[in-house]
């Protein structure tokens, strides 16, 4: 066979060929080692992703502006991991008035990645500075390929907590609608174990958030908030009141103090709110009543959101500064391999984020991963062993 080598005398190359003193032997014809050899390089070269050749002085740039922008990055992560604290300050502190905690995963993700990244950032800066030594840079050769893996999978993390941060607003909502629904109706057991706290809880939160209800006012129309210890059950309105109930509850057009809108002019109406006749020249269906119009529910999710909203940016800059800095430290990590071994430290080299395309790092990963799961089912499968043995065979006895 002569001429052009296809891809299959490439891989036979790679499979058959056995170099000796006097030369190659091959299978299935007779090719000269040198050539095919060469071609094999040849091919190999261009299947690498996003190379790109660095002179001396170009990656001793990259190493010392990679050292810097590592040190950016870790107070980015730092400040990510102060985000995340005081997110989830914010959100412990309404606890209370939430039925879940299922959007307690958000500011847990942002201080976990932020803490590792400000590690990863530390372990960067530290591989920069030694990659302008040729003689230090070796030590971090087996080490930088878990660490790319690990920080690459953590930086995703940021990426998801952003998209979290968003796609669990319904659920923050319905846990607030029902936290909020319980907080009102505990508003009145002042008495109760675990409930004490309840009222306080909740008059703070409508001062605090200028808010009034669940939905809005109208919410406390449907629950009865004061409690029975401080009702004159003498009184024959009382009476009236608890009788016309089917379930005994007494309920009243009023609402608590907190709902009040200390900016109305007028002096708050608490009661009787939906009674013309029970206040001087005041008609509720079209005056607009002196207390807050927003549900609290709807204050909480804005004020939450208006939180994540700005979060929201801060981490999206970490993730790309991360993902620069993982990717601009895999090109000197590559450039930096091509130096070990050789007597001139000063050549160029290539450098690169992938030694194959794309696919054939996938199907390498998988077959690795495949080895790996044969080899532990080979271990597991060697330390099962039968409870008795045969035993050997014994000469008869007299």
């Amino acid at each position: 066979m002569t001429g052009d080598y296809d891809t299959q005398d490439i891989i036979l190359y790679f499979i058959f060929f056995r170099p000796n003193q006097n030369g190659c032997q091959t299978v299935g014809g007779t090719l000269k080692a040198q050539g095919l050899k060469e071609r094999a390089l040849k091919y190999s070269r261009s299947m690498v992703l996003l190379k790109i050749k660095f002179p001396f002085q170009k990656r001793v740039r990259l190493a010392q502006g990679l050292w810097l922008l590592s040190w950016v990055a870790m107070f980015s992560g730092a400040i990510t991991f102060a985000m995340g604290v005081f997110l989830k300050t914010e959100l412990h502190r309404r606890s209370e008035v939430m039925h879940s905690m299922d959007i307690h995963i958000v500011p847990n993700l942002l201080m976990a990645v932020g803490l590792a990244s400000v590690g990863i950032n530390i372990c960067a800066g530290k591989v920069c500075q030694d990659s302008l030594d040729p003689t230090r840079f070796p030590r971090w050769k087996m080490f930088l390929p878990p660490f790319f893996c690990f920080s690459v999978f953590l930086t995703s993390l940021l990426l998801v907590a952003m998209i979290l941060s968003f796609a669990l607003q319904p659920s923050l909502e319905e846990s607030l609608k029902i936290g909020l629904k319980n907080g009102i109706h505990f508003y009145k057991d002042t008495d109760t174990p675990g409930r004490c706290f309840q009222k306080e809880t909740i008059d703070r939160l409508q001062i605090e958030f200028q808010c009034c209800g669940n939905t809005n006012y109208r919410d406390w129309f449907e629950v009865q908030w004061i409690s029975s210890r401080y009702l004159d059950f003498t009184s024959k309105e009382v009476k009236d009141r608890v009788r016309s109930n089917v379930d005994g509850r007494y309920l009243l057009d009023g609402v608590p103090f907190s709902c009040c809108n200390p900016a109305s002019p007028r002096p708050c109406i608490q009661y009787s709110l939906l009674d013309n006749s029970a206040h001087y020249n005041y008609e509720y269906q079209s005056e607009e009543l002196n207390l807050y119009n927003r549900g609290c529910r709807q204050a909480l999710v804005s004020y939450y959101m208006g939180l994540m909203n700005t979060i929201g940016p801060c981490v999206l800059f970490d993730f790309l500064l991360q993902m620069t800095i993982l990717v601009s430290l895999r090109y000197l990590q590559t450039a930096m391999e091509g130096v070990i071994g050789q007597e001139n430290v000063e050549i160029e080299t290539e450098g690169y984020i992938l030694e194959k395309g794309v696919k054939e790092t996938l199907l390498e990963t998988k077959e690795k991963m495949k080895k790996l799961l044969q080899f532990a089912r080979v271990d597991d499968a060697s330390a099962v062993t039968p409870d008795t043995e045969p035993e050997a065979d014994k000469p008869a006895t007299a």
